[in-house]
């Protein structure tokens, strides 16, 4: 049974539909991450969740409990910690205090209030920081703050809205990882929202990548790498080449695909929606560039499918990998190769696009 079920949710702003009829579960103890641009409607949702804003329509239950369709449920009453995009440490707080605030708030004896602090501040790594002051902290020390604060008050839920943006990237990674071991060891039912693909890949068990307040595919972060639904997910997520074409062919009980592509030769691909797929319709094969294969011209074996003949455009050094840009015909495709390999701009070389590899999208 979920723990978090957001049913049917709708939210306008004047004439911006922000959420469009958005339906999502988040079991108990799992990370859900609402992936998506600037302005598709994820920290809307979140906010939702949190009681500060209001639906126009739908519902939102947690633990059983509905938060909208029996009565406005407010956020003190939720049972939910939120970590904010810009932290919302008091600066004129020391570390204790700015954790502490909400229990003295609700006026929770000291004695316990002092036990959950301690515990608390110890998880996150401040034990011995309490009577500092925010300015005396780094980026990511004030984080830590903002995290405490929501994790003191034992919350059912736990919503962070884009806590990491704000830090450089090599304490961002770090972070990342520091966060999703505190939540799996505490076992909290979290909503996270980034704009950032790499960040959802790594902390999430379940990602709901959304567009214009849609959601375009629920998944694991390998389902949406390797399974993405559509063009925009697989756009979104990594580095992906996309083949024009027109389906010639189509084999439903193998879920098999024939296309001719843009430069003129036909491709065998895969496909998640036989129906979709006619004959005459125009797509968009898809492959990641780590996907596809150089073969040496020796290697070649007869009536091979997927081989093209193309030529290094262009050849950039990443350290651990290479990217070659090989045209075919007017098309350009990225190749990830190992390092070491010799090939250089101009060359013409053969690329293998494995069908099991390339999938139709539209």
């Amino acid at each position: 049974m979920a723990y978090i079920e957001i049913k049917n949710l709708f939210k306008r702003f004047k004439k911006v539909v922000a959420v469009n009829r958005v339906s999502l579960e988040v079991a108990q103890g799992e990370m859900l991450t609402l992936l998506g641009p600037s302005g598709c409607g994820k920290t809307t949702t979140l906010r939702c969740i949190a009681g500060l804003e209001r639906p126009d329509e739908g519902d939102i239950v947690i633990d059983g409990k509905p938060m909208l369709s029996k009565g406005f449920v407010p956020p003190s009453r939720r049972g939910i910690g939120m970590v904010f995009q810009n932290y919302a440490v008091w600066p004129h707080m020391k570390v204790y205090n700015n954790v502490v605030y909400g229990l003295k708030m609700q006026r929770i004896p000291g004695e316990e209030i002092r036990r959950r602090a301690a515990q608390v501040l110890d998880l996150v790594g401040l034990g011995g920081l309490e009577d500092r002051y925010p300015s005396q902290l780094s980026g990511g020390q004030q984080q830590r703050v903002a995290l405490a604060r929501a994790l003191v008050r034992n919350p059912k839920v736990l919503l962070l809205d884009e806590p990491l943006s704000n830090l450089d990237a090599k304490l961002r990674e770090k972070m990342r990882f520091e966060i999703k071991s505190l939540v799996q060891r505490m076992g909290i039912t979290s909503v996270y929202v980034t704009h950032d693909q790499a960040e959802a890949m790594v902390i999430s068990d379940r990602i709901a990548v959304m567009e214009s307040g849609n959601v375009m595919q629920v998944g694991t972060p390998e389902e949406i790498y390797e399974k993405p639904a559509n063009t925009f997910v697989a756009d979104f997520i990594g580095t992906t080449n996309f083949i024009e074409g027109e389906v010639v062919d189509v084999d439903a009980d193998s879920a098999e695909v024939v296309i001719r592509t843009a430069f003129g030769e036909t491709m065998r691909c895969r496909t998640a929606d036989v129906a979709e797929t006619a004959p005459g319709r125009t797509v968009n094969a898809s492959i990641r560039p780590e996907d596809v294969a150089v073969v040496a011209a020796a290697d070649i074996p007869e009536n091979q499918e997927n081989l093209y003949k193309g030529t290094i455009a262009h050849k950039a050094y990443l350290g651990n990998f290479l990217y070659f840009f090989a045209s075919v015909g007017d098309t350009m495709i990225r190749v990830q190769v190992a390092h070491y390999l010799p090939h250089k701009e101009g060359e013409e070389i053969y690329l293998y696009l494995s069908p099991e590899k390339v999938r139709v999208l539209f």
